[in-house]
């Protein structure tokens, strides 16, 4: 039986979902609420299933941008696609189907950064084959997605995982816990504002940008009420000083956003928020913990050394992936992507910090 590709609509979230869930290369920013989130920063997200005897086989939520003044566009499946790259033909006949989409919503590029480790040579080299070419050489946060981060095998007991940390680390959550550090894993809508004003006085200190409440409260509204995130807060003598989020797919779950207060950081909150959120996604029947983002150069002078430290001092291992590959469709509109575009991007990103590091010390 021939395998057929089609777009599909609301009415098939909970099937789409259901299918990137128990797909070993299932991610939650294939998911169809993280399109929803998508879509009010400026993305189309466009779902395509594969399918066989009614049956879904692979599948990729694309986000199409529309680029301004040249009635173009670009498609990105972050994470994705949801595919088994080793079967070859399965992905020929996906990647046909993303062609075609392409085409008709004139995108001048098809970018992917799958869930595949950069050891994975076969993988690789079919991707060149099919026409991709390597678009980041860079390490670090230097991609859409990161390339480098550190995944923790949920398998063993509780115990087994404390035992298995750096002594710094288990220490640091002893030392949290007796200090009183209580971390509220309940947390409702009325707790996002809480969450953001950390988040806020977090980038100020880290200069780095923050979007805006609005967009917290979109992905509350996508994905935290479809199950596939919960907030979790550290309080300390009755203050919030820390707080993070974490997501979820079938199996596995995510690190996302981190934030923490310049006060009573001796009492080393994100240790403890850590501990409880890796204890909830193995509740939760995951075998998988990502602690996402951590620098490629592991060099000790790397201003981010301090937060590969951190992390790596769980046990995760460290992880790379094959990196970011583009799919170019229009040679000319992908030169002028690539050259033009970044340029304006980063000065409007530098203004904007600036902009808003002024506001916030008047």
């Amino acid at each position: 039986m021939n395998r057929q590709a089609r777009l599909i609509g609301p009415e098939e979230e909970k099937r789409f979902d259901a299918f990137i869930a128990s797909h070993p290369k299932g991610h939650f920013l294939q998911s169809y609420g993280w399109g929803e989130v998508k879509a009010t920063t400026g993305w189309q997200p466009l779902r395509l299933v594969l399918e066989k005897g009614g049956s879904i086989v692979a599948c990729a939520s694309l986000l199409k941008r529309q680029l301004p003044y040249v009635g173009k566009s670009i498609l990105y499946a972050p994470r994705g696609p949801v595919v088994d790259f080793h079967d070859a033909n399965l992905f020929s006949e996906l990647l046909a189907a993303v062609d075609g989409v392409a085409r008709q919503e004139g995108a001048i590029l098809l970018k992917i950064d799958p869930d595949i480790p950069e050891s994975d040579t076969a993988v690789k080299q079919m991707l060149k084959e099919k026409g991709f070419r390597l678009a980041n050489k860079g390490a670090g946060f230097e991609g859409v997605q990161p390339r480098h981060v550190f995944r923790l095998d949920l398998t063993p007991s509780p115990e087994e995982l404390l035992a298995n940390m750096h002594s710094k680390t288990r220490y640091n959550i002893r030392l949290a816990q007796k200090k009183g550090v209580i971390i509220k894993d309940d947390c409702t809508l009325d707790d996002l504002p809480v969450f953001y004003e950390i988040l806020k006085e977090t980038t100020l200190r880290d200069r780095f940008l923050v979007r805006s409440y609005s967009y917290f409260e979109t992905m509350w509204r996508e994905m935290v009420k479809r199950g596939y995130a919960r907030l979790f807060l550290a309080y300390y003598q009755g203050e919030a000083i820390a707080g993070a989020l974490a997501f979820i797919m079938g199996d596995k779950a995510w690190y996302l956003y981190g934030a923490s207060s310049n006060r009573h950081r001796n009492a080393m909150p994100n240790y403890l928020l850590q501990w409880a959120m890796i204890l909830w996604a193995r509740e939760q029947g995951c075998t998988m913990y990502d602690f996402r983002g951590v620098p490629g150069d592991l060099d000790e002078k790397n201003p981010l050394y301090g937060l590969y430290r951190f992390k790596k001092g769980f046990n995760g291992t460290f992880t790379e992936f094959i990196g970011e590959y583009d799919r170019v469709y229009s040679p000319f509109y992908y030169w002028l992507w690539q050259s033009i575009l970044p340029l304006y991007s980063q000065g409007f990103r530098r203004l904007l910090f600036w902009k808003k590091k002024a506001t916030a010390e008047e």
